[in-house]
């Protein structure tokens, strides 16, 4: 049995551990909520976005001849993998990483091809990380955005991402990013960048607006495509910051839980051993005062 020396610096590194996660579980919570916020500010330009892309696809023409909606023969496929720049957020970097894996070995399954070329593009350091340790084939790295991602680094990463695509480097782009659901709740979600597939028009009751596009439908549409890819993109970069400081709070809300319950334990475990010293110190004062 451990000494009571040794219990007591146990007890003391539990408290100083315990103390740091609740630090971090409250500066994680502020975050959040800020994270928060974006997300939901930025989901309705996105949904009237698809929802003018849709109108738009209705009326364009030629749709199938624009470089970016035009499908080949899929001999290559990219992945983008979204994940935080940091740890202690629980098992969500590893949920990413490993929907990345599934999902290769899924295109490989559907196309028939266990040796399909596929490339990664890294969004998030752990990402990255998982992704030079398993050593697949990583064309681009995207570290450091911070929490507010910057319009200048959205459109980097689109341009890396079409141009693997218009130089026949890729023949399909897929994107894995954890989207916010709630605080206990991030979902490994795919979707497909490239080729861009029109939404879908959502169902609305009564008739159906008429509108009149200057200069026309086609060219405001090849126009959008861009920007709809950058949307793509950036709505998922928010989600995963959200999905971080979330998951991280609580993560650090239980790690603050056990260091407790471990810091009680210890402390019964502490008293249990000093009330049996004292016990047979007692013993030995006794037994050598009969003997005299």
């Amino acid at each position: 049995m451990a000494s009571t020396r040794e219990i007591r610096r146990r007890i003391q590194a539990t408290k100083n551990i315990a103390q740091i996660t609740r630090a971090m579980q409250m500066v994680a919570s502020s975050k959040m909520r800020r994270a928060q916020e974006r997300v939901l500010a930025a989901r309705p330009y996105s949904e009237q976005l698809m929802k003018l892309l849709s109108r738009l696809s209705t009326q364009a023409e030629g749709q199938e001849d624009l470089p970016l909606m035009k499908s080949r023969a899929v001999k290559r496929i990219g992945i983008v993998a979204v994940t935080p720049d940091r740890g202690l957020a629980g098992a969500l970097s590893s949920n990413i990483n490993r929907r990345v894996g599934q999902l290769a070995a899924e295109l490989r399954r559907e196309h028939n091809d266990p040796n399909l070329p596929i490339s990664f593009i890294a969004v998030g350091r752990k990402g990255r990380d998982f992704l030079a340790r398993s050593k697949q084939n990583l064309i681009a790295e995207f570290t450091k955005l911070g929490d507010q991602p910057k319009l200048a680094d959205v459109r980097a990463i689109a341009r890396a991402i079409t141009d693997a695509y218009l130089n026949e480097e890729v023949d399909q782009v897929y994107l894995v990013y954890p989207k916010y659901v709630s605080t206990v709740v991030q979902t490994p979600t795919v979707s497909q960048l490239l080729p861009v597939q029109a939404p879908e028009a959502a169902d609305e009751t009564g008739p159906a607006p008429q509108y009149i596009f200057e200069p026309d439908a086609t060219a405001i549409f090849a126009e959008l495509l861009p920007r709809y890819i950058e949307t793509l993109i950036y709505q998922p970069l928010l989600e995963t910051v959200a999905s971080f400081y979330s998951a991280q709070m609580v993560a650090m809300r239980n790690a603050t839980d056990s260091a407790t319950e471990l810091q009680a334990d210890l402390t019964l475990t502490y008293n249990k051993v000093r009330q049996a010293a004292i016990t047979t110190q007692i013993l030995e004062i006794v037994a050598g005062s009969g003997a005299l």
